[in-house]
């Protein structure tokens, strides 16, 4: 058995859902209890496409916080084919920090995105000027290419070609799931990153299926074999800086979840850095944690390091099986479960 407690410099998500309206209310005070900062995603309907509504957003995250809350968000913009390279600096000055590219279709809420990398160079050029980093949600939409194939390809068919396009663009390649996409970022230059989450480092695909078909486990990208989730527990543990958190936290309500078409996406915020903790724990690294979780990430997007500290305590738990959202719930992952470490209050 290891240390009975583990105190980092207070860490970030690099990759936060948290819709808008009450489900916003509902879910922000778990991540800002956790992170001092979160890159938000901007899928909302209709997207976050602008300076001025990415602005707008920024206002309705702080008006939701808890009093006293001491987190920030950090905006993006959805990128689409059809957005206007000026609007790059327009971003900057309002204080966005990225832009998303999300393959038309390859997720929730993602209809708007691009259907052609090549109509967004101009936007592209723009951002490798500015030093504004690109998300990548890495995997094609092609139909003859199979699920659990769609991240390899992705690599082929699109990042290769960008980064040879755009050798200076920074580029982090979000959520990364394969073994492919860990050794594509472990080799590729200091202006390419990737962040993991907590339940692929946790679960292989055969979670899904376990007893009978699993919901809340279902995301996208999906979750891969066990392999793949191997080779993503030894990105994230190896201390390379290139690697760091975003949990990807997506909060449906149950009844979208547990429907005959359910949402893709799980809610972790709950207990990011718990399952997080029980990740790095199980593969003999949780000294390696604070560096994944709280270093790498604002190195690597320019930002200075948090100066606080949390502290995780080894003492077993039972997450809340349900959740208010709303006027409905959300249930988190692992919901109902005992979970061997707690973040200290």
């Amino acid at each position: 058995m290891g240390p009975t407690s583990l105190t980092i410099t207070r860490p970030d998500d690099w990759h936060l859902h948290l819709r808008d309206g009450a489900a916003l209310a509902a879910v922000l005070p778990a991540s800002a209890r956790q992170f001092a900062r979160a890159i938000v995603m901007p899928n909302l309907r209709p997207p976050v496409t602008t300076a001025a509504a990415a602005a707008a957003y920024r206002e309705r995250i702080v008006a939701a916080l808890p009093p006293g809350a001491d987190f920030r968000p950090l905006m993006t913009l959805y990128l689409t084919d059809t957005m206007p390279a000026d609007e790059i600096a327009r971003a900057r000055d309002a204080g966005v920090v990225a832009v998303k590219l999300y393959p038309a279709g390859a997720t929730t809420h993602s209809d708007a995105g691009v259907t052609d990398i090549r109509k967004t160079h101009a936007v592209l050029d723009a951002m490798q000027r500015a030093g504004m980093p690109l998300l990548v949600h890495g995997e094609v939409t092609d139909p003859a290419v199979d699920v659990f194939d769609r991240e390899a390809v992705f690599i082929d068919r699109v990042m290769r070609p960008l980064r040879a396009d755009f050798p200076e663009l920074k580029i982090v390649f979000e959520h990364v799931t394969t073994a492919e996409a860990a050794q594509y970022v472990a080799a590729a230059g200091p202006q390419t990153a990737a962040t993991i989450t907590a339940h692929h480092l946790l679960y292989n695909r055969n979670a899904i299926f376990a007893g009978g078909l699993r919901p809340h486990h279902y995301c996208l990208p999906v979750l891969k074999r066990e392999r793949h989730r191997q080779a993503l527990v030894a990105a994230a543990t190896s201390g390379s800086p290139r690697f760091f958190l975003g949990t990807d936290s997506a909060p449906h309500a149950a009844a979208l979840k547990e429907a005959a078409v359910c949402g893709a996406g799980c809610y972790t915020a709950p207990a990011a850095l718990e399952l997080y903790a029980e990740a790095f724990d199980a593969a003999g690294a949780l000294d390696r944690l604070e560096g994944f979780a709280s270093h790498h990430g604002p190195d690597f997007y320019g930002l200075p390091r948090n100066t606080g500290t949390v502290t995780l305590q080894r003492s077993p738990w039972t997450l809340p099986e349900a959740l208010p959202f709303g006027d409905t719930v959300v249930k988190p992952l692992r919901g109902g479960e005992t979970l061997a470490w707690r973040l200290r209050d």
